[in-house]
This record gives C-alpha cells, structure tokens and sequence, in this order.
C-alpha cells in the first residue's frame, strides 16, 4: 500500500455490542460533509473483495461520531470518489 497511508486504528462498536478495529486510509469531503474510508484489521490479502467501509461524519450533541450512509445514491457517490482517490494511488 501506498506509504501516505498512516497507521491510524480505531474500534468502532456496532448495536449489537460488537467491536472491530478498522484502519483508517482517508477522509474527503463532500458537498459540506465529511466521510472517512475504512478497512477491517482482520481481512484476508489474498482476497481482492476486502469491503472497504464508509462512513459519515456526523454531529450529535455537539460531538462528532461516525455513522452509516443509508441513502444508497450518496453511498455510490461517495464511494466512486474514494475509488478515484484510493484505486489510482494504489496502481501508481
């Protein structure tokens, strides 16, 4: 992977109670919003189909916590962009 990408990890707990520790590989902003791309720690490299993870900024009571895209049309957006970002950095 490409070095600009850092070490940056957190654990994210789901409703269930859940944790996974993702790895953080970028963050855009996006028509006033920001989103981060993810990966899980525990994917296979063998396997091209890793599941990159997406997620939106968003303020609740004056923090800031991450959450899910449910609009599917701004889920596609947002992914071709990282696409573009992290895809080409990746075949340099």
């Amino acid at each position: 992977m490409n070095e600009n990408f850092g070490s940056d990890f957190i654990t994210i707990t789901d409703d269930e109670g859940n944790e996974y520790v993702l790895e953080h590989l970028h963050t855009l902003e996006h028509k006033g919003c920001y989103y981060m791309a993810f990966l899980p720690t525990d994917i296979d490299e063998d396997n091209d189909d890793y599941g990159l993870i997406i997620l939106k900024v968003i303020e609740e009571n004056g923090e800031e916590i991450l959450g899910s895209i449910d609009n599917p049309d701004e889920l596609e957006e947002v992914y071709e962009l990282f696409a573009a970002v992290l895809f080409d950095e990746e075949e340099e």
